[in-house]
């Protein structure tokens, strides 16, 4: 952490909300990106980073300098978008009913997918079919870099289940992207690495 975080940290905790507002637009991008991701529409995406910062203001006397500020913000922001969605009660595939066979690696995953309009579109749609707490851990892990064990800590999991929940949502996402690949698509023959905190979304 550098020492300017640190001190708009120290001086946001003190109720100086210009300091606060240097935190919002430093991490306003990453926070979005991952409530777009996890809501699939920019308005809702835009309410949900919303109120993660308002959120992490009311809380930033907790916050725990050990811990990234990044990583502390991006946990709220997940935990906001899944409390949306269970709210919602939305249906979700059932993952448990699908074959336990591995992944090629020559498959698709989200991290390998290029950057172009019809594969955002076709990842977006993808990542829907998860629930919440899967596409929050796939989000998470794929695009943030999270390690297991601060999946765990955010989800309130235990690693073993990150661990499930990832191979079993990958396994998920890889199959239906297979059968909705369209036939001699570009993107098809191009999967290049993901680009870190990107805007727009994807």
């Amino acid at each position: 952490m550098g020492n300017a975080e640190m001190d708009w940290i120290n001086q946001a905790r003190n109720g100086n909300s210009e300091a606060f507002s240097q935190l919002v637009e430093t991490y306003q991008s990453p926070v979005y990106n991952l409530c777009y991701r996890m809501m699939g529409d920019s308005g809702e995406a835009e309410d949900a980073a919303q109120e993660t910062f308002l959120r992490a203001y009311q809380s930033l006397k907790r916050y725990d300098p050990q811990r990234p500020f990044i990583t502390w913000l991006l946990s709220i922001a997940a935990h906001y978008c899944i409390d949306q969605h269970r709210r919602r009660r939305l249906p979700s595939l059932p993952l448990d009913a699908l074959p336990e066979e591995t992944i090629p690696d020559d498959v698709p995953t989200p991290e390998r997918v290029s950057v172009t309009r019809e594969a955002n579109q076709r990842i977006r749609d993808l990542l829907k079919s998860l629930g919440p707490q899967d596409r929050a851990a796939v989000v998470l892990r794929y695009w943030y870099d999270f390690s297991e064990e601060e999946i765990a800590s955010t989800l309130s999991l235990t690693v073993s289940a990150v661990k499930s929940r990832l191979h079993r949502s990958r396994r998920e996402l890889a199959q239906m992207w297979m059968e909705r690949q369209p036939a001699k698509s570009e993107t098809s023959r191009s999967f290049p690495d993901r680009r870190h905190y990107e805007s727009p979304a994807f």
